[in-house]
């Protein structure tokens, strides 16, 4: 039961990151970007990760997507959805970036996952983790070890994201 909720989930969540990417109207992409933590949401919890479920609503579908919601009205981007960035080039670019990705995640599912702190699961593996580097090691080593790759992309995106929003918000300069 819980494979079939989580694969319903995780289609729900692609779902709505696609209609979010396609939609032209900015609200209409927040409200899909809703959707998707909502649905990110639900994985967490069916993982077993209640406290990060209830922070995926809380902070990121509560608190910054009405953030969001505020920037989009402030610039005033729903009057003028023709001007946007949506002609063949960025579309290749889109393409050749949604196959990059998906080549990443094939890779991933062939080879196989490994979980940052080995085969061994549990409060037991944890606890003797922690011991050997603190709480703050038991975080930053997986961190800066395994997940080094997706804490760059992060960093890539927040920085695109950034310069993203400097250049809405300077259009007429």
């Amino acid at each position: 039961m819980n494979q079939i909720l989580f694969f319903f989930f995780a289609a729900c969540a692609g779902g709505s990151a696609l209609a979010m990417v396609t939609r032209r109207s900015p609200v209409a992409s927040a409200v899909w970007l809703i959707g998707t933590f909502f649905s990110v949401a639900a994985i967490y919890t069916l993982l077993g990760a209640y406290f990060i479920g209830i922070i995926q609503i809380l902070v990121y579908a509560g608190a910054i997507m009405v953030l969001f919601l505020f920037v989009i009205m402030l610039l005033n981007l729903g009057h003028n959805a023709e001007a946007d960035m949506r002609g063949v080039p960025w579309q290749g670019a889109a393409v050749v970036v949604g196959l990059g990705v998906f080549g990443i995640l094939t890779s991933v599912f062939v080879r196989g996952y490994r979980p940052p702190l080995g085969n061994e699961a549990g409060r037991a593996a944890l606890d003797n983790a922690q011991a050997m580097n603190g709480t703050v090691g038991l975080i930053g080593m997986p961190l800066y070890q395994d997940f080094m790759i997706p804490l760059q992309a992060t960093a890539i995106l927040l920085l695109i994201a950034c310069i993203g929003a400097v250049v809405l918000a300077k259009r007429k300069v």
